[in-house]
Parts: structure tokens; sequence; C-alpha cells
């Protein structure tokens, strides 16, 4: 018999995440040593060394974690929208609030990948899916609400949010979350069928 339960992760692990997520987030993945992000977790190097074997396990689990948290978001930002252009609408608002609200920092995907220049490496990869779902979840967004040409839509998207983040942290989101809105619309309206 199969068991189809889902382990949890283990209360070291999360206060592992959550203490790398916050610490490389906001001072950087190369700053932070992995003694700081031991400390805040509470935890034994062992355990570190036992769940992640290392520093850039730890970083594919931190980012893993952001890629798993806006999965989520777009997820619950489409439960029970079955309207298109209340879904595209849903969309430019959650991207405004993460702006305003959750990465004031920039992007963290944006901020590891200058931290890792190589293309190659696995942090990169990851990163590289996390866009690329991304995209592919904004052209189905703007497919199903008859844009025209959804996959422009899309990189227009994606480079608007990539800008806002960075801008809304350089700027001050009060300054840049009504630009990035006012762009995004923008967009849209210009690929509107008709």
């Amino acid at each position: 018999m199969m068991n189809t339960t889902t382990k949890r992760p283990s209360p070291a692990r999360e206060r592992l995440i959550t203490a790398a997520t916050r610490l490389f987030y906001e001072e950087g993945i190369h700053t932070v040593g992995v003694d700081r992000v031991i400390e805040e977790a509470g935890v034994t190097r062992a355990t570190l060394y036992k769940q992640f074997g290392g520093k850039e396990n730890l970083v594919l689990a931190y980012l893993g974690h952001e890629d798993e948290s806006l999965r989520a978001l777009f997820a619950a930002a489409g439960q029970g929208v079955a309207d298109p252009d209340a879904l595209l609408d849903a969309v430019i608002n959650g991207i405004a609030a993460d702006i305003r609200d959750r990465h004031t920092r920039g992007c963290p995907f944006i901020n590891a990948a200058a931290e890792y220049p190589d293309a190659n490496g696995e942090v990169r990869r990851l990163i590289d899916q996390h866009r690329e779902w991304f995209r592919a979840t904004l052209q189905t967004v703007a497919d199903s609400a008859g844009l025209e040409r959804p996959e422009e839509v899309a990189a227009s998207l994606v480079l608007l949010r990539d800008a806002a983040l960075v801008g809304g942290y350089l700027d001050g989101e009060a300054r840049v979350t009504p630009a990035f809105e006012r762009t995004a619309l923008a967009v849209i309206e210009a690929h509107r069928a008709g």
C-alpha cells in the first residue's frame, strides 16, 4: 500500500529556511554566512548540514521557498475568478501588492542572479525555471482573456514587474507602484482584440 501523505518538513528545517529567507533577501546571499543563519534559526551547525549539506543547498531551498510562495499566491488569486479580465486585474493588483508589501528590496531572483553569474549553475537554473513558469502563467492568463499576441503581453509584464521591483526598492513603492499599474494596463489595452 502506497503512503499518500506528504511528509512535513522538520521544524528545524523550517526555521533554517525562514532565517535564510529573511537574511539572504535583506542582506544578500554572499554577505550572510551559515553561522548567522544557524544562530537566527536556533539550530546547530550539524543540523544545517544534515538538512542541506551546505550553503548552496540552503540557497536553493530559499529560492525554492520563494518560488512556491509566489505560485501559491497566483493560485489563490485565481481561486473563484471565472472572468479572464478579472483574473488579469487580480494579477496586476497582486504584482502591485508584492512591490508594496512583500518584496520591498527588489526581486529575490534578480538579486540572487546578480550573486550567481554562472548561467549553468544550479542556482541560475532554478531562477530560470521560476521565470519560465511566471512568463508561461502570464501568457496563459493573457490568452484566456483573449488578448492578441499573449506571448508579447507576458514578456512585457515580466519586464515591467522586474523593473518595478527594482525601482520600488530604489525609488520607493509610492512612486513606482502607480507607474507599474498604469503601464501594465496600457500594455493590456494595446493588445485587446478588435
